[in-house]
């Protein structure tokens, strides 16, 4: 994917992630979303195996599954099919994707100039402060247009 289509495709990412709003809101419950909703139905376990078309104990596992954050999507799709209810799945970024992009940007940046600093340092030609401030950016702009995935290597 091209440059300028991973920028459109990272805004229209978080265009849609902002409709979200109150994400704490909807942090799952201790005890987990099928066993908060199935008890706020009054809907016993065994009833609930029943619309699932699986055992009780079958419905008691996937409640303590989830509640450990070990349940499958497939599960959940099929307890909330049951429950009359939608399973919602996203990955919801700390903050908007372009932001994560200039931060990884700016820490490779920094990494490389400090090296070419050291380097320069050892033969006597330092940077003044405003001209690294500016190669600085320079490169943090350069690494976002070229890099892609190799943004994300490790570098040691």
């Amino acid at each position: 994917m091209r440059s300028s289509d991973r920028a459109s495709a990272r805004r229209q990412l978080d265009k849609r992630l902002s409709t979200l709003g109150n994400i704490e809101a909807l942090t799952r419950p201790p005890r987990g979303w099928v066993k908060a909703i199935r008890e706020a139905l009054g809907m016993t376990s065994a009833q609930l195996a029943k619309r699932m078309g699986v055992s009780q104990p079958r419905v008691f596992t996937l409640e303590q599954a989830e509640a450990k954050s070990a349940v499958t999507l497939e599960s959940l799709e099929r307890a909330a099919r049951a429950l009359d209810c939608r399973l919602v799945y996203a990955l919801v970024p700390r903050q908007p994707l372009d932001a994560l992009i200039e931060e990884r940007a700016l820490l490779l940046a920094k990494k490389r100039l400090a090296a070419a600093s050291h380097t320069m340092a050892l033969e006597a030609q330092g940077i003044e402060k405003g001209d690294e401030s500016e190669q600085l950016e320079r490169l943090v702009r350069q690494i976002i247009e070229k890099a892609g995935s190799g943004l994300w290597e490790e570098q040691s």
